[in-house]
């Protein structure tokens, strides 16, 4: 797959839905738009199809500004799986998740995961001031930012659009963890696709951004930001058969299992009945990959039940999206004052090296 890039907007694109924007592009598209401030930034959306937040945020933040030749700031506008959007899904079945195709990720070498390997070339040459990448959730969440770097200029960047603060160094291939090694990033995570708030909140945001002239590096106070660090992933098992209610499955968990995002919870909260399962129902795993299912649930009274105190985050009900990716995240609150970064950065990933000096090639 080619890298296509645009230096305009296709005509008739910012009149189309994101189910409709497969009529014109068939693919991921870069697209750079020249501001008043050169120095661009980066904005992903629609790297899953059925999330439309960002894509209903920045086709009305380029209403207001492009056609009147007045942005405040460059932007270079990522377009992700218009195929998927045309469906309203998360992913073709035939696809991979592009959002787990990032350089450092399993899948990098795959043919999408080249395409992301050329947007990440090209934006390091660019030096972007920030990176967004910005999604919405299927479970019921608050609105948030997740960061992979705990650095101030990340926690900045995050607290503009929201006090809660999730950092996250798993899984692996993420927009926003490939782009946290050269560039500010975050994943901004806008509540439920459809939410006019959501899109208002968004379309705020990236007005905010677009018109700040520098990215502060000066430390936060205590109360600007609530961190909480993600520690594990759980998911379903494969072989058990699942439902939400009172359902004869192998497992039914909580009609409002997704009520419990963000919420601190006790040792001994349920979240589900069992009732015939061939397996442990759940499995956690932590950054790391390994299974500690046990930390966290046991299974030997009929019952899903935690074992110790647990915060949990983006636990949905839609089937599709468990069965494609996971059923939630599990996270431990954190002081960021105890965790600030004190290297300059990580590594680049395999393959890229830094550009001593902004817009020049990076190889």
């Amino acid at each position: 797959m080619k890298l296509i890039e645009f230096d305009h907007v296709p005509a008739g694109l910012l009149e189309r839905p994101a189910s409709a924007l497969h009529h014109v592009l068939d693919g991921p598209v870069l697209i750079h738009l020249e501001g008043k401030n050169p120095q661009p930034l980066f904005v992903s959306v629609l790297l899953h199809g059925n999330e439309v937040t960002g894509w209903e945020a920045v086709r009305r933040l380029l209403k207001s500004h492009y056609s009147f030749d007045q942005l405040p700031r460059s932007l270079c506008l990522l377009i992700g799986n218009t195929r998927a959007a045309k469906h309203r899904l998360r992913r073709l079945d035939e696809q991979l998740d592009y959002n787990r195709c990032w350089p450092g990720g399993i899948y990098q070498d795959s043919e999408i995961g080249k395409l992301f390997r050329q947007v990440t070339d090209r934006a390091i040459e660019l030096a972007p001031i920030a990176s967004l990448d910005i999604h919405n959730n299927t479970g019921l969440n608050p609105h948030y930012a997740a960061i992979n770097r705990i650095r101030p200029e990340f926690l900045r960047l995050a607290s503009y659009f929201s006090t809660k603060v999730v950092y996250f160094t798993m899984p692996k291939g993420t927009q926003s963890l490939a782009f946290s090694r050269f560039c500010p990033s975050t994943t901004l995570e806008c509540g439920q696709a459809g939410n006019v708030q959501g899109t208002d909140h968004t379309l705020g945001f990236l007005e905010t951004c677009m018109h700040l002239p520098d990215l502060p590096t000066t430390p936060l106070n205590a109360d600007d930001v609530h961190l909480f660090h993600m520690v594990a992933t759980v998911r379903v098992h494969d072989d058990v058969l699942f439902g939400f209610g009172n359902v004869p499955t192998d497992v039914a968990f909580r009609e409002n299992l997704d009520g419990l995002n963000f919420q601190e919870l006790p040792a001994g909260i349920s979240l589900g009945d069992i009732n015939d399962s061939p397996a442990r129902p759940l499995i956690a795993t932590d950054i790391d990959g390994r299974d500690v299912t046990e930390q966290y649930f046991r299974f030997d009274r009929s019952r899903v039940e935690t074992v110790r105190e647990i915060m949990p985050s983006m636990l949905t009900l839609d089937r599709r999206v468990i069965q494609q990716d996971c059923l939630g995240y599990l996270m431990e609150r954190i002081h960021f004052e105890d965790h600030i970064e004190v290297t300059d950065h990580d590594p680049l990933p395999e393959g890229i090296r830094r550009s001593d000096r902004p817009g020049e090639p990076a190889v």
